[in-house]
């Protein structure tokens, strides 16, 4: 069978095409040309200003779906071994309490650290409320740019990567928020924030907003969020590790 959209080649019986994801039987004849055998001219992609809202759905469907037939059975299976990882790695942080902390003493925690403090730097400029709010945005900011980056280079894999460091940055950020009243957790400088006036961020942020009675609402909800987007992941990646030894069976 030669999809009409892409022109790739695949065994007979499939409902979809295993390399751009579109579904055959939506396809019209009058839509697309058949690709030609040879030397085909490239394909010029209009602009998302272009293809209109359907047009963009598509596009966005072929990003997170797609595969690369051309990849092997060992590339495969490596990549079958992070998800593996993630997904062990992901229930151990998701079944932890927030009050535990458990998150926030993985070694990824001492990766989110750098783009928490840089975030306060990059919204500085922005006024007080927003530089020590900017410490949790800056934090959440570098995972879901990750995230963008792969799907616009075709690389889902890579984005179910970054939206899992997403969930368990949601993850991370949980304790710090729950804290906010008590100021327990040891923060960066060997100090707690009941020990420092104006120190934690999470204190400083809901006191301003008149909210601390709600710290552990919070805490929850942006667990709560990081779950989900872990949960995500798991079903995005399970997803494109089928449909990619779904091709490898048929090749």
């Amino acid at each position: 069978m030669i999809c009409p959209k892409c022109g790739f080649a695949q065994p007979e019986g499939h409902g979809e095409c295993l390399r751009c994801g579109v579904i055959f039987a939506k396809v019209r004849e009058r839509d697309y040309e058949p690709p030609l055998l040879e030397a085909p001219l490239p394909e010029i992609e209009a602009g998302p200003a272009r293809r209109g809202p359907m047009g963009n759905l598509a596009w966005l469907k072929e990003r997170i779906l797609a595969v690369d037939p051309e990849e092997s059975g060992p590339f495969v299976a490596g990549r079958a071994l992070v998800y593996l990882v993630l997904v062990v790695w992901g229930a151990r942080l998701m079944t932890h309490p927030i009050s535990s902390n458990y998150v926030g003493e993985s070694f990824l925690h001492l990766i989110n650290l750098p783009f928490h403090e840089a975030g306060h730097i990059i919204f500085a400029p922005f006024g007080r409320f927003l530089q020590v709010l900017g410490g949790t945005l800056g934090q959440w900011l570098v995972p879901f740019i990750v995230l963008c980056a792969f799907l616009v280079k075709g690389n889902p894999f890579g984005g179910v990567v970054g939206l899992w460091w997403l969930g368990e940055s949601f993850l991370d950020i949980a304790p710090y928020m729950d804290d906010a009243r008590a100021g327990r957790l040891m923060l960066l400088g060997g100090v707690t924030g009941s020990e420092v006036a104006d120190y934690h961020d999470w204190e400083v942020i809901l006191t301003k907003l008149g909210w601390m009675r709600y710290d552990h609402f919070i805490a929850r909800l942006s667990f709560g969020t990081g779950v989900a987007l872990m949960l995500v992941s798991f079903a995005w990646g399970g997803y494109l590790l089928w449909r990619q030894f779904q091709y490898l069976r048929h090749k």
